[in-house]
């Protein structure tokens, strides 16, 4: 069985800023798509992270129908908390939290859900960022590549995935 591995990452300039998201899928350890998209002109770095995982948990919803093992590797570990930590205890008091405002809750309320079907077939995991984990650098350049392009859909790159070439692109 396939063993698909998403590495997601979101990139703002500057924070808050102009915002973009990014993926990298692997199959057995072989890169085979790059994404990029969900460009916003007055976005955050933590908005921009949860794009891009939530687009990770997106595919994955369809992976994991095929029946294929798949895992998520974010360096934001704010978007992994959200999920795995806070989410439920916001839900219990109907969204809400003593702190005052939850922020991206436009986002994290499908995220959660979604995350609730999926969480006993799925890993997500922290990856440290900028530490050369290639999956990690090519999400990076896709949101910068989303920034530069102002690509608001989150689209397949079409480009040759010539990994060398894109990680030469501009970084966040």
């Amino acid at each position: 069985m396939s063993q698909y591995k998403i590495f997601t990452d979101g990139g703002c300039e500057p924070n808050p800023g102009q915002a973009g998201s990014g993926m990298a899928v692997y199959v057995d350890n072989d890169l085979t798509q790059l994404w990029f998209g969900c460009y916003q002109a007055m976005g955050t770095n933590n908005t921009a992270e949860l794009n891009a995982l939530y687009q990770a948990m997106l595919l994955a919803q369809k992976l994991i129908a095929d029946n294929k093992t798949v895992s998520i590797f974010s360096d934001s570990k704010y978007s992994i908390q959200c999920l795995t930590q806070w989410a439920s205890g916001w839900q219990k008091k109907g969204w809400k939290r003593s702190g005052g405002e939850i922020q991206n809750l436009d986002l994290i309320k499908p995220m959660f859900a979604l995350y609730q079907q999926l969480e006993t077939k799925l890993q997500l995991l922290h990856v440290n960022g900028h530490v050369g984990i290639e999956g990690n650098e090519l999400a990076d350049r896709m949101s910068i590549l989303a920034i530069d392009k102002k690509q608001t859909l989150f689209s397949q790159y079409q480009q040759a995935l010539d990994i060398k070439q894109i990680l030469a692109l501009r970084q966040g």
